[in-house]
């Protein structure tokens, strides 16, 4: 298992892709990327790991910055079983890059 790092602009998202958008709510629900879910970085938890089948590559990203690789460290210390990805760049550079972002109602 290991944690890799993409560009997110570069990246091509697999079908199903399991997305974690590590942002606290309110963040979230102003813009992020389609098919993220949001898993606030604070809730991060085995629990909430276990749900996810172990084969999943788990993709993470924040706005930028050094929050996303830290939730990745996060999970991997909860389980290194599996593969984690970290989106740089976060949803300011898919903003940025034209990639359509959703917003919540």
């Amino acid at each position: 298992a290991m944690i890799r790092k993409q560009e997110i602009t570069a990246f091509e998202f697999p079908e199903n892709a399991i997305i974690w958008d590590v942002r606290d709510t309110k963040s979230f629900s102003e813009g992020h990327i389609q098919g993220a879910i949001n898993q606030p970085i604070d809730s991060l938890n085995a629990e909430i790991l276990s749900q996810v089948a172990p084969d999943q590559t788990i993709y993470i990203l924040y706005n930028g910055g050094s929050k996303a690789p830290r939730a990745a460290e996060k999970l991997e210390s909860l389980d290194n079983t599996r593969d984690y990805v970290v989106l740089m760049g976060g949803t300011r550079a898919a903003r940025a890059g034209g990639l359509a972002l959703v917003q919540d109602a």
